[in-house]
């Protein structure tokens, strides 16, 4: 028997054991795992947390000896501690499931696995204001509807992964001939003042989780490149690395500021660059998140050199960034239609906003998008353009998220919270895994 062979043999033999605490802890649902450990696991635990909408408030990882071990202190977005017996048995019967890791998630749209019914495109290349409405204007052109897709812009590069059907069976695309002229044309839209960087656009049959799988494109396509330390400020977030040098780990200590997806997006970066994640501690308050994890490459050694440092910080840098909330939140919630996508974009471009993320879903024959928009220079949308789209598409479809928090009046919003983060910054100090005694389990 080989050594693979063996390896799985082995979690068989001890499946997963997750045990739900809902009386541990005043404020949140405690969540322990215990499990074989091998490359990932820590990421298939996290992603199920994630595509569950939890909000994971504080985590404790441990994972020396084969044997992986970690405590999720998690919440749902209002707050709250998990209550629905639904959900937690969910919960539990996906993570204690070797089969269960592949599960495509009961709600939302992302994780969405392979399928006959759409036709999976990947794009990436250079952003520039109006590219998602010249791509939705091909697609509709060639008579394809967009079911879902996710798109995600980061220092000037931009990233897609949308899923089409065909108009006139709402099924996947299969001719050779109409693919090939779909990708013909998309490709000039995305090469378009690509300059020398690589543009690119793929059909897709990867069973790769879709937010991942954006990480994956976004690395590929070096987006962690060239980002201007000089623009450095309060509200970016801040990696260090440090060897300890009796233990053979590199610590990866990270402070930036709270949100949702964060421990997913640094946790899904650091697997697919082939490190390991031996211990760990999440702590997160409203102002600001802070992670640490004792690392080593898959190869058994720490971080040696000066540019594989810089090269981890870069990356995670860009990958707390890709998903930051920049820009006024816009949901559309309409009747699905062919083209709409393409219209909601065009009335976009026309009125000088830039799409800076987006999440567009069809569910039972109702769009949900959600769009991330800034005026062309990147600052803050005026409220009179915002009143003036919603009148256009309809008031009663596209509304303005978190009004009270956002500023449509011309001022930067983004200014706004940088002041707030500067002055409070400080205020929260997570203490590190070192002030902990590292708790080493042996199977």
């Amino acid at each position: 028997m080989d050594d693979d062979e063996y390896a799985k043999l082995i979690r068989r033999m001890n499946p997963p054991r997750v045990v739900i605490d809902n009386n541990a802890s005043e404020d949140a649902t405690v969540i322990q795992i215990d499990s074989v450990n091998k490359h990932g696991t820590l990421l298939e635990v996290v992603q199920v947390l994630t595509d569950m909408n939890l909000v994971i408030k504080k985590a404790y990882i441990s994972s020396d000896g084969g044997w992986f071990m970690d405590v999720f202190k998690v919440i749902d977005h209002d707050g709250n501690k998990i209550r629905d017996t639904q959900v937690l048995d969910y919960i539990q019967r996906r993570i204690e499931s070797n089969a269960g890791w592949f599960i495509p998630p009961s709600r939302g749209s992302v994780g969405v696995m392979p399928s006959d019914e759409y036709t999976t495109i990947e794009l990436a290349g250079t952003d520039r204001p109006g590219l998602l409405s010249e791509v939705s204007a091909v697609l509709t052109d060639l008579h394809c509807n967009v079911v879902n897709a996710e798109i995600w812009t980061h220092n000037t590069r931009a990233a897609a992964v949308i899923h089409v059907t065909d108009n006139s069976t709402n099924s996947a695309i299969t001719d050779p001939v109409r693919l090939s002229t779909i990708k013909e044309l998309l490709c000039n839209v995305v090469r378009t003042n690509s300059g020398s960087r690589t543009a690119k656009t793929v059909f897709s049959c990867s069973d790769t989780h879709r937010e991942r799988r954006l990480h994956q494109i976004m690395f590929d396509d070096r987006d962690y490149e060239g980002v201007q330390r000089a623009r450095t400020s309060a509200s970016r977030p801040s990696v260090t690395l440090m060897n300890i040098d009796d233990k053979d780990y590199t610590v990866v200590t990270m402070r930036s500021k709270d949100r949702p997806k964060l421990v997913f997006d640094v946790v899904c970066t650091l697997t697919d660059m082939q490190y390991v994640v031996f211990h760990g501690m999440v702590s997160t308050e409203p102002l600001e998140a802070y992670q640490e994890f004792y690392i080593r490459h898959v190869d058994g050694l720490p971080i040696n050199s000066e540019a594989e440092q810089e090269r981890v910080i870069q990356c995670l840098e860009a990958a707390i960034e890709r998903r930051a909330s920049e820009g006024l939140e816009l949901e559309l919630s309409a009747e699905d239609r062919v083209g709409l996508l393409s219209d909601i974009t065009r009335t976009f471009r026309e009125n000088s906003l830039t799409i800076v993320r987006a999440e567009i879903s069809t569910r039972e024959g109702i769009a949900k998008d959600v769009f991330y928009v800034t005026d062309v220079t990147g600052n803050a949308v005026e409220s009179k353009t915002v009143e003036s789209i919603r009148q256009e598409i309809g008031v009663s479809k596209l509304k303005v998220k978190n009004k009270e928090e956002c500023s449509v009046l011309g001022t930067s919003r983004a200014s706004q919270e940088t002041t707030m983060w500067y002055l409070l910054n400080n205020i929260f100090r997570a203490k590190t895994l070192r002030n902990f005694k590292l708790h080493l389990s042996h199977s």
